[in-house]
C-alpha cells in the first residue's frame, strides 16, 4: 500500500522553511513538477557537500531518501554535469541544497510524514 505524501512543491517548501528556522540555508536550485516531481537533495555542512539524496519509493510503498550521485567529495564540474544529466532525463526533478549541520536529518524527519 502506498503511503500518501505531500506534493513535491509542499515538501520542498517545508524543507526550506524548517532549515531556515533552524539557522541553516536552503536553496531551490531547480524547480520540478509541483505535484509529483522527484526531489533531489544536495546536503551540505558549512558549504561542504556531505551527501546526495533522492526520495524514492521502496518495495513496501514508503518513501525513503536514497543515496545517489557522485561521491560528496566530487569536483564541482562532475557534480554540475551529473545534475544536468539528471534534469535532462527528468525535467520534473526538483534539486534543493540544504546547508545545515546534519542536513539528512531534516529530510528524514519530513519523510513518510509527507
Amino acid at each position: 500500500m502506498m503511503t500518501p505524501r505531500l506534493t513535491s512543491a509542499m515538501l520542498v517548501s517545508a524543507l526550506v522553511r524548517r532549515v531556515g528556522l533552524a539557522g541553516g540555508n536552503a536553496v531551490v536550485v531547480a524547480r520540478g513538477d509541483p505535484t509529483a516531481g522527484s526531489v533531489l537533495l544536495i546536503c551540505l555542512e558549512k558549504g561542504i557537500r556531505t551527501a546526495f539524496r533522492e526520495q524514492v519509493l521502496d518495495a513496501s510503498g514508503r518513501y525513503e531518501w536514497s543515496a545517489v550521485g557522485p561521491g560528496p567529495h566530487a569536483e564541482s564540474p562532475e557534480v554540475d554535469a551529473w545534475q544536468a544529466r539528471r534534469r535532462q532525463r527528468d525535467p520534473d526533478l526538483w534539486i534543493v541544497e540544504l546547508d545545515i549541520a546534519n542536513a539528512e536529518r531534516f529530510a528524514a524527519e519530513m519523510n513518510n510524514g509527507s
